[in-house]
């Protein structure tokens, strides 16, 4: 049993349900690479606070793993319209959708 410090700490039960959901390393289905150096149980944990806490990349809490790892393994593995929505950039995210931006007028 791992100690929960956080309120955002997936517990087993979580855990077990969302595994399947996560992607499967390149060096695991025999493409190459390299282990990863984190765990991804503590990859989610922290990207779970980051959106709880509205914290931003790099200040991610010592407890995770560095906020650039953890930034690289949500590019990889989420769908390419949430990512425009977590950079904070709006232009980004209307385009994203199909959206306009609007026009002053001249």
């Amino acid at each position: 049993m791992r100690e929960r410090r956080y309120p955002t700490v997936m517990t087993d039960a979580e855990w077990v349900r969302g595994l399947p959901l996560l992607p499967v390393p390149g060096w695991m289905r025999g493409r190459g690479g390299r282990p990863e150096a984190y765990c991804h149980r503590a990859v989610l944990d922290a990207i779970r606070y980051l959106v709880d806490n509205g914290i931003k990349w790099r200040a991610m809490l010592v407890d995770f793993p560095p906020g650039d790892r953890i930034y690289a393994f949500f590019r990889r593995w989420a769908p390419p319209w949430s990512r425009s929505s977590t950079t904070g950039c709006a232009r980004g995210s209307a385009r994203s959708w199909g959206g306009t931006r609007s026009r002053r007028p001249a």
